[in-house]
Parts: C-alpha cells; structure tokens; sequence
C-alpha cells in the first residue's frame, strides 16, 4: 500500500502546475479577446495542473482528464493558456507507465488535437495566448498570415506533445531491456546453480559407487579368505598365516584405495589404474580360495587412464558378484578380448541353494534388470554408459550360471 511520501513528486508536479497557472489567469484578466475569464480559465488549470500529478500513477485518467478539459475548453471557447503546454508531462506519463492501450490512445491523441486545432479554434483565443506569454509581436505578426496560422499551430503543438511521448516511450522501452538482461542475468545464475547441484549430486553418486566397489569388493574377499580358513587343520600353522596375511594384505589395499578416492574428492587427480591390476584383482580372489580361470585373446592395448579406471572398477565389481553370489566349488572364468573395444566376461555358476539368489528362468536374451537400489549393477552400468561403453547381464537355468560381460572402448567416446 503506497502513502503519500510515495504521492509527494507527484503532488510538487501538480502544485507546480496549479501556480504558473494562477499566475498566468492574473496577468490575462483584462486582456481584450477574453471576457470574464477567470472561471473557465481556473477549470483549464486546475484540471490540468491535476492530471499532470496523475501522470505518473494514474496515466490513463490523466488522459481522460486532459481531453475533457479540453473538450470543454474548445466548446467554451476558453483562452489557451500557456501552462497547457503540461500536457506534455502527461504524454510523458502515457508513453513510460500507461498500459498498451494508454500508449496507443495518447499516441493517437496528438494527431487527433492538431486536427481539432485546424477545424475549431478561435484565432482570437491563439492570438490571446501568445500575447499573455509575452509574443505580443508574434501575435501581430501571425495575424497577418490569414488561415495559415493554424497549420503553425497545429505543427508546434505536435512538437510539443510528440517529444516528450517519445522520450517517454523510449524510457519505456530501455526500463523494459533493463528488466530483461535482470531477468536473464538471474535465469542464467538459476541454471548455473542447477548445473552445479547436478555436478555435486552425480559427484556424490560417483563416489558413493566408487566406495561400494572398493569396499565390497574387500569384505568380499576377506569374507571368503575368512571362511576358507575354517576348513583349515588345526595344525596348519603356515596355511592360517598365509590366510590371515592375505587379509591383510586385501585390507590394506581396500584402505589404500579407499584413501585415493576420498582424495580425488578434494581436487587430486586420482591415480591411473594400471593393466596389472587386471591380473592383481584376480590374484586376490584366487587368494581368497576361489578357483579363477583367466584367460586373455588379442593383443592388449593401452587404455587412456580414466579407460583403466573403469575397466578396473567393473572387472571388480564383477569378480564381487561372483565371490558373493557363485559356487565356492565352481571356477569362476575371466575372460579379456581385445577385439577393438576390451570385451571382459565374468562367468560364474550359481548357489541356487542360497536365499539371495533370485529365481532361475530360462536363457532370455534380454539384459537382467538391475535392482533399483543397489549400486552393482547399476553402477556398473553408469560406469560404462559415461565412456561409450555398455554391459550386458545374463542369466542361464542349464547349467545355472550368471554372465556379466562389459565392452570397454580403447579410446574415450
């Protein structure tokens, strides 16, 4: 809700107005072409000292307001006075805060009042004005010139309203553009945020993936070198040494890479995974008392680093999978191809005796759909999909065996 200190330019307009206009009628009260003017010459300039105060707030009763001053003025016969040349500040008013109407009406008006000018206003009462303002010669001068007069008249009053419309339009016009670079500025600053969120959200996704593989894939492993241990003779001294040293050993490595991760969260480059630790994560489960059948075809060629790390963390996620969900007395196969792209399948045979293994169904050619919590499957997948690459999850019912295989590109995509 506006008070007045918010009317208060507006009233000084209008009361500006209202005393040139009074001072005006003073010094026209005896003037020859006018009798007894002060009454219809104070409605002249009240009415338009009140709609320049309103051409800011209200344009288009200001506007409405000039033409019945007007109106009234040109039936009366009235004395132009020059305080009307206030109109201009409602023109003004019209063209930078009057609605799409308004501007066109006000646009209109000023064509519209120089042709009211050539039909219908008295030459005495022009005449008059311009002797009241002080162009007494002027008026001697322009009486000379017959009817010509009016098209003088008409041309200046549409100077005088039409330059302060345009500026006002203009003013319109740039506080519009203004209002749009903000508009832009902030949309821009909105989607920079947004872009932001996404790259923290899928930096969180990256790491809380990166964290499950590397931590699984450990447990997993210490898990089984953990439980093979029990089988041991009592009097196997060296056997329960070298199991427990390979526990360690798994642990200190799952600390290890645990660390780099949390690492390149900080800005550190992660360091490049190299192909031997292909052949160590298979080491490692052949450790943990899995039998592992690894086989290698073609010619293995370097893999650009953030290549490595991804072949890395799926070659781990799978051989997790199958430490978790295969046969203890099956094989687990590992097989490389380099036929363009690294091809890696994981085959392992599965425990349909244990309660997290999922109903068998016959061969579906069909990729399995990964659960919509977990992060294995799914994780692989989004590993893949981000450099090119894509995995494929098979099931078979005879014999029951589960096949991951990942096509990983030779060169970023």
């Amino acid at each position: 809700m506006t008070g007045w200190r918010d009317w208060a330019p507006d009233l000084a307009v209008g009361l500006a107005v209202l005393v040139v206009g009074v001072v005006e009628i003073l010094n026209i009260d005896t003037y020859r072409y006018v009798e007894n003017p002060r009454p219809g010459l104070l409605f002249v300039v009240v009415g338009i000292a009140t709609a320049a105060g309103l051409s800011r707030r209200l344009p288009s009763v200001a506007l409405a307001l000039v033409w019945l001053v007007c109106t009234v003025q040109v039936l009366n016969g009235t004395q132009l006075l020059m305080t009307e040349l206030a109109i201009g500040v409602v023109a003004f008013g019209a063209a930078r805060w009057g609605s799409a109407a308004t501007v066109l009406l006000s646009a209109l008006s000023i064509p519209v009042a120089a042709f009211i000018t050539l039909l219908w206003i008295d030459p005495n009462v022009f005449y008059a004005a311009l002797n009241t303002a002080g162009f007494a010669m002027l008026a001697e001068q322009t009486s000379r010139f017959g009817d010509r007069w009016q098209v003088t008249a008409a041309i200046a009053g549409m100077a005088v309203l039409g330059v302060p419309w345009l500026a006002g339009l203009t003013l319109r016009f740039s506080a519009r553009a203004q209002e749009s670079r903000a508009y832009q500025e902030t949309a821009e600053a909105e989607r920079d945020q947004a872009e932001e969120i996404a790259r923290l959200r899928e930096e969180q996704a990256q790491l809380a993936r990166d964290v499950h593989d590397v931590v699984g894939h450990s447990l997993a492993v210490i898990l089984a070198q953990a439980e093979s241990a029990q089988y041991l003779d009592d009097v196997d001294t060296q056997g329960l040494k070298r199991t427990m040293a390979n526990i360690a050993t798994s642990a200190r490595g799952s600390l290890d890479d645990v660390r780099q991760v949390l690492a390149s969260t900080s800005g550190a480059a992660p360091a490049a995974t190299r192909q031997v630790d292909l052949d160590g994560l298979v080491e490692g489960v052949r450790a943990s008392g899995h039998e592992v059948l690894s086989t290698e075809v073609g010619v293995p060629q370097p893999l650009p680093p953030e290549l490595e790390v991804v072949a890395f963390r799926v070659l781990q996620e799978m051989l997790t999978n199958a430490i978790k969900h295969g046969r203890r007395d099956r094989p687990v196969r590992v097989e490389r191809h380099w036929e363009g792209d690294l091809r890696i399948e994981v085959q392992n045979a599965l425990d349909t005796t244990a309660p997290e293994t999922q109903p068998l169904v016959p061969f579906d050619p069909a990729p399995v759909e990964p659960r919509p919590a977990g992060q294995g499957i799914d994780g692989m997948s989004r590993r893949l999909e981000a450099v090119g690459g894509h995995l494929d999850v098979r099931r078979r019912t005879d014999p029951p065996t589960f096949t991951a295989t990942a096509w990983v590109p030779v060169r970023p995509r």
